[in-house]
């Protein structure tokens, strides 16, 4: 991939909660373009590491460039206008449950923008037709499957065409098949929009099939980011402990518990 000026700059970013350090100096580049996922455990900071990206937390120290923008400088007013080209589609959709699929497409702009109704009502339409829920706008999230659920979510988060979008957990709680077919969708609308995407995923098959560079957090540090070939390739064992979901070094096994507890 030819690399352009970066999306997302991220430079010895160090937070706490209290005196704990959840993040030890991240540094983290995003490029015009690609499919950044990011990968870790339960409490590796993954989802500190995106929450600092979308300014919902602030750093103990470091900067984070978001779009050629330091947020940890940037003033309410001036976060707000940033966020208008970024878009957030949430683990659980988040959808409005009282308005239908084409209210919540429709909600971003009628909120930042002074567009007409009969063009809101065009661009909502046009994203819905992208997710492939074309004639579906007039359920509501209760009327819809998991999966349906997921591309409403995607088809609002890039209603106003965003130039980065953040991506949570896309394909938890969904079967495979389902899975599969929202990585092949996030993949055709980075395509078609120019955009870049930022993803954070349990799911190591989800990740090897969409990502362009995958980073892996383990207790707020950054193991490895790199390609796809050389996460998987890798010869960190603690890498591919978590890759694998296997016990990594010091850690007992289920037999090994119970024999200390019964000893």
């Amino acid at each position: 991939m030819t690399q352009t000026a970066p999306v997302i700059r991220v430079r010895d970013l160090v937070t706490h909660y209290g005196d704990t350090e959840i993040l030890h100096g991240i540094d983290l580049t995003v490029h015009t373009g690609e499919v950044m996922v990011i990968m870790g455990g339960s409490g590796s900071g993954k989802s500190t590491l995106l929450r600092h990206l979308l300014g919902l937390e602030e750093a103990t120290s470091g900067s984070i460039e978001i779009l050629g923008e330091d947020i940890t400088r940037l003033s309410a007013d001036a976060m707000y206008s940033l966020r208008k080209r970024i878009g957030v589609s949430f683990q659980g959709g988040a959808l409005f449950n009282s308005m239908t699929v084409a209210e919540n497409t429709e909600f971003p702009l009628r909120e930042h923008t002074e567009l007409d109704a009969q063009t809101i009502r065009i661009m909502s339409r046009i994203k819905l037709e992208l997710v492939n829920l074309s004639g579906k706008g007039h359920l509501y999230p209760a009327e819809l499957s998991g999966g349906m659920i997921k591309r409403a979510a995607l088809a609002r988060a890039v209603v106003m065409d965003p130039r980065l979008l953040f991506f949570d957990e896309p394909s938890a709680g969904l079967d495979p098949v389902v899975a599969a077919e929202l990585d092949a969708l996030i993949l055709q609308l980075r395509d078609a929009l120019q955009i870049t995407i930022v993803l954070v995923t349990h799911e190591l098959e989800s990740a090897f099939g969409i990502a362009d560079r995958i980073t892996v957090l383990d207790a707020g540090h950054i193991l490895i980011s790199d390609t796809v070939d050389a996460v998987r390739n890798s010869e960190s064992q603690r890498v591919q402990s978590l890759l694998h979901r296997r016990a990594g070094p010091g850690m007992l096994d289920g037999a090994a518990y119970l024999q200390r507890l019964t000893q």
